[in-house]
């Protein structure tokens, strides 16, 4: 399998799908800057930039939707998606349902989210669990290269507008993606290693802080489940479910802040739909309700990190 890293698999699914699919197209925050393939392929009436005006990017896409083609825009930031919360949340999320579901509206955002390059608070926020609550709108949020590339092609394909975060610290860490056409399905979780003691559910960056804590906890005698979510919405609660009915503990991990959270959500439907199940109260690690700091060292102690996994895994283990 070749390797690439997210922003190569972001670039190699849409011009598989620019090819596949002419009605396909790509505009926002320097997309014909940083795709100059996508540009050379397809030109520059289907690859462009815009003017810093997220509003009107989204609402452009919103319309160009509504008449058949599948617009894919890149926001850049996610605290950007402030200024296009109408377009996106009040437009693009309802128009469906208010039509009868006479009109589709394929329409996929592209934003950058989380630490790791000590953006600021002013460009990093995970606010995903915004757009989670927002009806009309799936929302995605891969931790794999090949995930990166399989959602985002199904995210393209798919009648409904979706939101694809893109955590910023895996932006440009490689990893293996399979030749060929490679479509991950919505709504589905993936076991990235099984376990029976404690379920690890996590997505973006803090999957692999939970990979990295089901090493050190297997060498202390605990088998922990890893589930990278992938899809926020549509949530697979199937998945987390059968783990939970077969470890009986759940730790569930995210940057964003815990309060409010997709972990609280979670939460809620493991103890209406699994308490019999459970040995142990549910545990949710998030960041703190705080903006995040530029400062390097402050930002990456925002996330969970392993050491606090292993430590709260311990503590559901006793």
């Amino acid at each position: 399998m070749p390797t690439l890293t997210p922003f190569e698999a972001i670039g190699a699914a849409l011009a598989e799908e620019m090819r596949r699919d002419p009605t396909v197209l790509v505009f926002g925050e320097g997309v014909a800057t940083k795709r100059h393939d996508l540009v050379d392929e397809f030109g520059p009436a289907r690859v462009r930039n815009t003017p810093l005006a997220e509003g009107i990017i989204a609402g452009t896409a919103a319309g160009a939707a509504a008449t058949g083609l599948r617009p894919v825009i890149d926001l850049l930031f996610a605290p950007f998606l402030c200024y296009a919360m109408d377009e996106l949340v009040n437009s693009a999320g309802k128009l469906r349902f208010i039509s009868g579901g006479q009109f589709a509206f394929p329409l996929v955002t592209l934003a950058m989210t989380g630490g790791g390059w000590g953006v600021g608070a002013q460009h990093n926020h995970n606010n995903e669990a915004w757009f989670v609550h927002s009806p009309g709108l799936k929302v995605l949020m891969p931790s794999s290269a090949a995930d990166f590339k399989g959602l985002l092609k199904s995210a393209i394909r798919d009648d409904n507008p979706v939101l694809f975060f893109i955590d910023l610290a895996l932006l440009h860490q490689p990893g293996e993606v399979p030749d060929g056409e490679h479509v991950v399905p919505l709504g589905k979780a993936k076991v990235l290693r099984p376990g029976s003691d404690v379920t690890l559910l996590s997505y973006g960056k803090t999957v692999h802080a939970c990979l990295a804590a089901a090493e050190q906890l297997a060498a202390a005698g605990i088998v922990a489940e890893v589930i990278d979510l992938r899809s926020l919405k549509p949530l697979d609660e199937a998945a987390f479910l059968t783990s939970v009915h077969k470890t009986g503990r759940l730790l569930v991990v995210h940057e964003a802040a815990r309060i409010a959270g997709v972990g609280a959500e979670i939460a809620a439907q493991v103890a209406e739909r699994a308490f019999a199940s459970l040995r142990a109260p549910i545990v949710r690690l998030g960041g703190p309700d705080a903006p995040a700091a530029a400062s390097h060292p402050l930002e990456q102690a925002f996330a969970p990190d392993a050491a606090a996994i292993v430590a709260a895994a311990r503590s559901l283990c006793r």
